[in-house]
């Protein structure tokens, strides 16, 4: 199950380039790309400095697709 990630609208939303971001998380540039292009999913300590960074809850910025199990 891939994740729907809210990272880059956040971000842009809040006025900064991945740099940026990748900055205030500690992380590299990069790490914060492959975020976004949910080509890396983040650790838990990961995620929750980034929520905390961009002032949100990790599930503004992640959540599991719905699926109807009917």
């Amino acid at each position: 199950m891939k994740l729907i990630v809210h990272v880059t609208e956040i971000r842009k939303a809040k006025g900064l380039t991945q740099a940026d971001l990748a900055k205030l998380a500690n992380v590299s540039r990069k790490t914060i790309n492959t975020i976004e292009k949910s080509v890396f999913v983040p650790s838990t300590s990961l995620a929750l400095t980034l929520a905390k960074v961009l002032d949100v809850s990790v599930h503004d910025l992640f959540e599991l697709p719905y699926t109807d199990r009917h």
